[in-house]
């Protein structure tokens, strides 16, 4: 059974969801909202206690102020504000790309709050030899969104992650044929909230933050990097791999790609679930 929640917190009024029994383990995402780990967050709840929210100003999180930019501190705040309404000391995290990084501010920022942290994929392109390039593209993703909209947004933004995108194909004569259209998909209003969300508010902070390398490894928690088995093209898998370098850590592999838990929840709540043995 899932049970629904709301917390005040600075600023802002938190969804969050509760379910299965066991030790508490919160599932955290950026821009991706509770909903989106539901399949995990079930395949989990057998033996975990698996805690799900909306982060601040997505779905049914709402802010005090809709102009204001979200930022890894400001989310993990939040984060340690559930553990206090959980009446919990400290818990597990698993985060998964912006909410990885939301993860490893909160191991900085309240370092006794967290047993073990997984961060699975998180976004820091400050930490890559091609940070300028990467920052320089960022800004133009932002620029696109406010100049053609989201579809033209996201589509350079899948581009620039390292997904493949949906090309002509040539017939062997030269001449283009046209490849099988993708499935046609139909944006909620909740869905086109979340993503003017995400490009004016959040994309910028998540992927300038620099994480406090010295913090981390201070910290009595455990941090574990997280890297998609099919997630070598992407430019997390060369993130990942720079976090668990600076870290001295060696990445665990985990099924399918950046979104693998949304294709293989069972399996890759069972790499979880080992991660978090030890």
């Amino acid at each position: 059974m899932t049970t629904t929640h709301t917390l005040d917190v600075p600023g802002a009024r938190l969804h969050y969801e509760v379910r299965g029994s066991g030790p508490l383990l919160l599932v955290v995402g950026a821009p991706m909202d509770a909903g989106a780990f539901a399949p995990l967050a079930d395949a989990l709840a057998s033996d975990h206690t698996v805690v799900t929210h909306d982060p601040r100003g997505i779905s049914g999180s709402t802010l005090d102020d809709p102009e204001q930019d979200s930022t890894p501190e400001l989310r993990a705040d939040d984060v340690a504000a559930l553990l206090d309404a959980l009446g919990a000391e400290s818990a597990d995290v698993f985060g998964s790309s912006g909410g990885a990084v939301t993860g490893l501010a909160l191991v900085a920022r309240h370092p006794g709050r967290v047993g073990t942290l997984i961060a699975h994929e998180p976004p820091l392109t400050e930490l890559l030899p091609d940070a300028a390039e990467q920052r320089a593209a960022t800004e133009d993703i932002i620029r696109t969104f406010h100049r053609e909209g989201q579809p033209a947004a996201w589509r350079k933004f899948m581009a620039n992650a390292g997904f493949d995108q949906p090309s002509d194909q040539g017939d062997g004569d030269g001449r283009a044929e046209a490849a099988p259209p993708p499935p046609v998909f139909e944006p909620s209003p909740r869905d086109i909230a979340n993503g003017i969300r995400f490009f004016t508010h959040e994309l910028r902070g998540t992927t300038a933050h620099i994480p406090d390398i010295v913090a981390l490894k201070a910290a009595p928690a455990r941090t574990v990097v997280g890297i998609g088995a099919a997630s070598g093209a992407l430019v997390t898998y060369r993130t990942s791999m720079a976090l668990a370098e600076q870290l001295a850590v060696r990445p665990v592999e985990f099924p399918g790609d950046h979104g693998g838990f949304l294709g293989q929840p069972m399996e890759f709540a069972e790499v979880v679930r080992r991660v978090l043995k030890g």
